[in-house]
């Protein structure tokens, strides 16, 4: 009862295309049945009202990734609701020939972190291609219910939003790619890609003389920093495996080594692919611990972490730089202004004068000494 309530208080209040609801630990323990409010809402409301079972958050990230995911599956296809009713995903109307021949895309696992999703959506406007949607990132339910209508899906986050692409490939015949927004080689790529799916001579003639005008306006300024970084050594530690091969490529553009490079949710295969890209004697580490992560980090004499919010501690606590790239950051660090972005933070962090009063590095100079 508190629960359609609180729903239908909601929704008077706040008018939403869909609602989302989340079961909690104590909802599973007691076995509420948040599915039946969400059907009568649903029916009294004229809209969408998805159940989420995610009680405590169960299971592994991958696990929350492919709740979301089911979740967001079920706007899919979905005609614009009348008379308080919803045509169920089997029933709605097949793609038209125009409809598949329109250069458009949908972004999977783009969070529009710091305004980073308009920054790519101006790219791709630009070269010509429209975005559909974004999932999540400046999303709209309008937008979602008819992302079945794009040709192909990007996925930037292939951790969280793989399992959403190739639901959308079985059930549309929507193929997908992974890309990469980080860094001049992997954005560049995503550009060249979807211009490249797409064999359209305009497309391809726009994106290269886009990529051509910001490459050529950012490395300058790159190597102003390069001078004082070169030979400087990074930790990598982040949540997804493609963005570590981002970040790898990123600061080989600052002359910098990356000598631990781990994730959250990478495959056996991305660590093969990994080991495959970098120096010998790199650690390549998986859902390390605290204890684990430093370790690695003082063997291995690294200058700089970059990583998440649960991972500044470490840093700090070791003495060294920091780069911020978890999603509370304000900072866009995506596409070829993000890159501009990152090395002038990693510049700032490395050189800053502060650590040599850190007790850890005075610690380490005396022992040395």
């Amino acid at each position: 009862n508190k629960l359609y309530l609180a729903l239908t208080e909601l929704i008077d209040k706040y008018q939403p295309k869909a609602a989302f609801v989340y079961s909690t630990c104590i909802i599973g323990l007691i076995g509420d049945d948040i599915e039946a409010v969400c059907v009568r809402v649903e029916r009294e409301k004229g809209i969408q009202v998805i159940p989420v079972r995610s009680e405590g958050f169960k299971g592994t990230k991958r696990d929350g990734y492919k709740a979301a995911c089911d979740a967001l599956a079920e706007l899919l296809g979905q005609d614009t609701i009348t008379s308080n009713t919803i045509t169920p995903v089997s029933q709605t109307k097949q793609r038209s020939a125009a409809d598949t021949e329109l250069p458009s895309i949908n972004i999977l696992g783009e969070f529009n972190i710091a305004g980073e999703t308009w920054i790519i959506k101006d790219y791709y406007k630009r070269m010509g291609v429209e975005v559909v949607t974004c999932f999540t990132g400046d999303g709209r339910i309008d937008d979602i219910k008819r992302a079945h209508l794009a040709k192909l899906n990007v996925v930037q986050c292939s951790g969280s939003m793989t399992y959403l692409a190739k639901t959308m490939q079985e059930r549309f015949d929507i193929p997908f790619i992974r890309v990469s927004y980080f860094g001049i080689e992997d954005m560049s790529k995503a550009l060249y890609d979807v211009a490249g799916f797409f064999q359209n001579e305009q497309i391809t003639e726009r994106t290269c003389t886009m990529v051509h005008q910001e490459v050529s306006a950012l490395l300058p300024k790159l190597t102003e920093y390069r001078r004082d970084l070169e030979g400087r050594k990074a930790a990598v530690y982040v949540g997804g495996s493609f963005k570590a091969f981002s970040l790898v490529k990123a600061l080989r553009h600052l002359g910098m080594e990356t000598v631990v490079v781990g994730s959250q949710t990478g495959s056996p295969e991305d660590y093969e692919e990994l080991q495959a890209a970098l120096q010998e004697g790199t650690v390549i580490c998986d859902d390390s611990n605290p204890l684990e992560l430093s370790k690695f980090i003082l063997d291995k004499g690294a200058d700089l972490l970059i990583g998440g919010v649960k991972e500044r501690p470490i840093a700090y606590k070791m003495g060294i730089g920091f780069c911020d790239h978890n999603h509370e950051r304000k900072i866009p660090l995506a596409g070829f202004e993000g890159m501009l972005n990152f090395a002038k933070e990693v510049h700032t962090t490395i050189l800053s004068p502060v650590w040599k009063y850190s007790p850890a590095r005075i610690k380490a100079r005396l022992s040395v000494q």
